[in-house]
């Protein structure tokens, strides 16, 4: 049993514009919340000069976060959910609607699946 889905993806092949400015990248990602049923606590954006950005939304399932480079077309994506799983996927998909890429890298990590096991198996020593 996983605590939580852990989506690392790179999105290439995205238009530049999109990419560049806060502005833009702001309500996409404030959009995603709403589209995955997710649970917004706070966000915090970044406008690096003269293009590119970074943002953060704490969510009380976890978090969403990207980087952009817009020289090379490239968005990075940071998408962890400890609710139902199915979020992280809805909020991927959504993302992979807006920004449109021409390729996709992805990894799915499960986070937290050896609780039961360490509950089972109480170490020695531990306080």
């Amino acid at each position: 049993m996983a605590v939580g889905i852990h989506v690392i993806a790179d999105f290439y092949g995205v238009e530049e514009n999109t990419l560049a400015y806060v502005e833009t990248m702001k309500p996409i990602f404030e959009e995603s919340v709403r589209y995955a049923k997710l649970t917004k606590i706070s966000s915090d954006y970044y406008q690096f000069r003269p293009r590119g950005c970074s943002g953060i939304i704490l969510l009380a399932e976890s978090h969403i976060s990207f980087h952009t480079w817009p020289e090379h077309g490239l968005v990075t994506l940071d998408i962890y959910t400890c609710g139902d799983p199915n979020q992280a996927f809805v909020a991927l998909d959504f993302f992979q609607k807006t920004f449109k890429p021409t390729k996709i890298s992805q990894v799915v990590i499960e986070r937290g699946t050896e609780i039961e096991e360490i509950r089972a198996k109480p170490t020695e020593g531990m306080i």
